[in-house]
C-alpha cells in the first residue's frame, strides 16, 4: 500500500506543470493533497478518473481560492468523513478522512501561523485537533494522518535551527508535535531517516530550493499499532509543481 502526501499550492496551476503525468508514474495507491485552493465544481474530475483515481473526494474551504484538501485513492473507501464536525476549523476545509478494511487516511492541512492572530488560530486548531484525535483513535487504532503541518519538529528539520522566533519552528510548536507523537503516532520518514538535510519545503525567495534551504513540515504520522506494517518513507523533491514536495509512505498488510 504506497500513500503519497502533497501540498500542491493550488491544484489548477499545479495541473498545467505536469501534475497528473507525474502521477501516472508516482502510481501511489491512495494520495492526499492539501491547499488545492479550488472548489471540485472548477475542476475537470474526469482527468483524476482517467489517470487511474475513480475515487476522488474533496473537502473545500467556503472561501473559494483558499486552503482545501483531497483525496485520490484506487480503492473504495468503506467511508468518508468531511471534515472533523467542530465548527471552528472546517470552514477552511483542513481535514478529509477515508476509512479501509485495515487503516483510515487523513488528509490534513494545519494553519500556518503568519501573525498573531492566524497564530492564535493555528495554536487552537492544534489543540481541538488532538482531542479530535484522541477520540478518534479509540474508534480507529489504525491511523494515518499525512499532510502539511507547519511544523517542523526538530532542529535537523530545518536548514537554519536559529530561526526560534519564526512560525513554524516556535518552541510552542514544536513541543505540540512533539507531544502529537508522543500521544501514539510515528513520524514515518524518521522512523526510516536519521541523516539530516531531507526537507518537503522551500521558500521562493533566495534560491533557496536550489540550494537545499528547505524546511521538513510534512509528515505521514501513522498511529503506533501499524508500526509492523511500515516498509518504507520517502521524501520525492525532484517532484516540482509547488514550492512543497510530495512525501510518502509504504505499508504492507
Amino acid at each position: 500500500m504506497k500513500i503519497i502526501s502533497y501540498n500542491v499550492n493550488g491544484i489548477r496551476a499545479a495541473l498545467k506543470k505536469g501534475f497528473l503525468d507525474w502521477l501516472e508514474a508516482a502510481n501511489p495507491d491512495i494520495i492526499c493533497i492539501q491547499e488545492t485552493k479550488a472548489h471540485k465544481e472548477q475542476l475537470d474530475l474526469t482527468a483524476f478518473e482517467n489517470a487511474g483515481y475513480p475515487y476522488h473526494y474533496w473537502f473545500s474551504a467556503q472561501k473559494k481560492g483558499y486552503s482545501s484538501v483531497a483525496v485520490l485513492s484506487k480503492i473504495k473507501p468503506n467511508h468518508v468523513a468531511y471534515g472533523t464536525g467542530i465548527e471552528s476549523m472546517d470552514f477552511e476545509g483542513r481535514n478529509l478522512r477515508l476509512d479501509f478494511d485495515d487503516f483510515s487516511v487523513m488528509s490534513l492541512y494545519l494553519p500556518s501561523g503568519t501573525n498573531d492572530a492566524r497564530l492564535d488560530f493555528k495554536l487552537n486548531y492544534m489543540a481541538e485537533f488532538q482531542e479530535y484525535v484522541n477520540e478518534l483513535k479509540k474508534e480507529i487504532p489504525n491511523l494515518i494522518i499525512c499532510g502539511d503541518y507547519n511544523i517542523c519538529h526538530e532542529e535537523i528539520d530545518i536548514h537554519n535551527p536559529k530561526m526560534k522566533g519564526v512560525s513554524g519552528f516556535l518552541p510552542v510548536e514544536r513541543e505540540w508535535i512533539g507531544s502529537f507523537i508522543d500521544s501514539g503516532f510515528i513520524d514515518t520518514f524518521r522512523y526510516f531517516v536519521k541523516e539530516p538535510d531531507h526537507y518537503s519545503w522551500w521558500s521562493y525567495r533566495a534560491n533557496a530550493r536550489n540550494n537545499n534551504k528547505g524546511w521538513r513540515i510534512d509528515y505521514c504520522m501513522a498511529s503506533n499499532p501499524l508500526k509492523n506494517n511500515l516498509k518504507l518513507a520517502f521524501i520525492l523533491p525532484e517532484a516540482k509543481h509547488s514550492d512543497h514536495c510530495p512525501i510518502g509512505v509504504e505499508l504492507g498488510f
